[in-house]
């Protein structure tokens, strides 16, 4: 049994890791799609997913772009004949390992450092859900976009000479999707923050030049990474 000060993913990987169960997908492949019914969950080892929604007209959500060391479960545990409640879709060519859902919670409900790891990371998941929804809802859609923007900062922010670039390639459509907002109205608030050097546009990456505008703009409250991420 492992000690539980391992996180979850690490206890998981440690058990499931085989090249059997390893998984490659290119840029672009979908994992699941909402409503599929549940044969899986995934450790993602390399890459970036987006989780999301698609509404009935159309309207695509981004909920959340996981990064290398997550464990994507979206679905209700421990229900019969489970569904998908998102979709996901691969961002980058990713490598992931495939476990069977039974297999699965069989492990967290039969090792309790497991279960201990499991209860820690729904929480911390909660907690980030429960901060996303306040920012979005608190701030507007352009305050919404900026705490955005910093939460891309903690997730996938890398220090150059410029700022702190996100080093993640997104579209305006697709921070729009992330936003719930409109790529018209995401396109204005942009250029307006370009104009007056807060950030910068360079080949689908964003270099944030006054982050410290930015966290004033919504009262950001400095929460740690681990609560302020878009994962």
């Amino acid at each position: 049994m492992l000690r539980n000060s391992l996180s979850i993913y690490n206890q998981l990987l440690h058990f499931f890791q085989d090249d059997d169960q390893l998984l490659k997908v290119k840029a672009g492949t979908v994992l699941f799609q909402e409503k599929d019914p549940v044969d899986h969950v995934f450790l993602l080892l390399k890459g970036s997913i987006a989780l999301g929604r698609v509404h009935l007209r159309g309207k695509d959500f981004i909920l959340k772009i996981l990064n290398e060391r997550e464990l994507i479960v979206e679905y209700q545990l421990f229900k019969a004949h489970p569904h998908y409640q998102f979709y996901a879709k691969s961002l980058s060519d990713c490598e992931l390992i495939a476990i069977k859902k039974e297999q699965f919670e069989k492990f967290i409900t039969t090792d309790p450092d497991a279960m201990n790891g499991f209860v820690s990371w729904l929480s911390t998941s909660y907690l980030k859900a429960q901060m996303k929804c306040q920012d979005l809802i608190m701030n507007g859609k352009k305050g919404g976009l900026y705490s955005i923007l910093i939460r891309l900062c903690n997730t996938y922010g890398v220090m150059t000479k410029d700022g702190i670039l996100i080093d993640l390639p997104l579209t305006h459509q697709e921070l729009a999707n992330l936003t719930y907002g409109t790529r018209e109205v995401i396109q204005r608030t942009l250029k307006e923050l370009r104009e007056n050097d807060i950030i910068s546009y360079d080949q689908q990456k964003f270099t944030i030049k006054n982050l410290h505008y930015l966290k004033e703009e919504v009262d950001c409250q400095n929460c740690a990474y681990e609560i302020c991420g878009v994962n």
